[in-house]
């Protein structure tokens, strides 16, 4: 219970105080759990979507809504991550440079359009899946999401130098906690559209872009951070919702 309880707390704003205390061992168990988040905040997505719509709301003005209440949800953290990230990797200076770039704070020109991109192709993305009535992908979408955290925090991953959420989290996941959590997906995805085959192949794209992210900013930044977890998971939800949409 303490990890899902941290993981509620670091995931969301949602009122729940984690353990005082934090490990590694805490924050392992905290992130095993980030999907069962994932999915509290993907049933929360497709409701107020589904409300929205019912309401009267065209569905692109729907979607946007709704990503605009996941980055309130979430703080603007994983937004931020997506932004400071592609900031990093737009810089082409050394490891040190890039990770100093990532922590200025501010949004320079590839982070801004990473965030216009991202919100626009979810928001669509969001959006057309309301027309076809396919609430249940929308929630699928928002899941996945924090199964690439899982994979990201793999072993054998190591945290960036001078970070202190990637030295809590960085290679406390066993490869067999990331396989279940892929297999879920992956099963649960056959029922996510009219096609058996199109949710499963939604999932290993999206799940296979993230994991190539995460090692090339890994090998880029000398180490994992919490942007790149961020960077992460908005990668996996705008592939998701977007491939579970055509």
């Amino acid at each position: 219970m303490n990890g899902l309880r941290l993981a509620v707390s670091w995931l969301t704003v949602l009122p729940v105080r984690g353990p005082e205390t934090v490990d590694r061992v805490a924050a392992g168990r905290a992130i095993a759990l980030a999907p069962l988040v994932g999915g509290l905040l993907g049933v929360g997505a497709a409701g107020l979507l589904w409300v929205l719509v019912w309401v009267g709301a065209s569905p692109v003005l729907a979607g946007l809504l709704v990503v605009g209440a996941l980055a309130l949800i979430t703080r603007g953290m994983h937004l931020d991550g997506l932004a400071d990230t592609m900031d990093g990797l737009g810089s082409y200076g050394p490891p040190e440079r890039a990770r100093q770039i990532m922590k200025s704070g501010g949004a320079g020109p590839f982070g801004l359009a990473a965030l216009v991109f991202s919100i626009g192709v979810q928001a669509v993305s969001l959006a057309a899946l309301a027309e076809a009535d396919r609430w249940f992908a929308v929630a699928l979408a928002v899941t996945v999401g924090r199964i690439a955290v899982v994979l990201a925090c793999r072993k054998g991953i190591d945290a960036a130098p001078d970070t202190s959420f990637g030295a809590l989290v960085a290679g406390t996941q066993h490869p067999l906690t990331a396989a279940l959590w892929s297999a879920a997906a992956l099963t649960a995805a056959i029922f996510a559209t009219p096609d058996y085959w199109q949710g499963p192949l939604a999932i290993l794209i999206a799940l296979t872009a993230a994991t190539i992210l995460v090692r090339h900013t890994v090998r880029r930044f000398e180490g994992l951070s919490g942007d790149t977890l961020g960077a992460a998971i908005e990668l996996t939800v705008s592939l998701t919702a977007a491939t579970l949409s055509l």
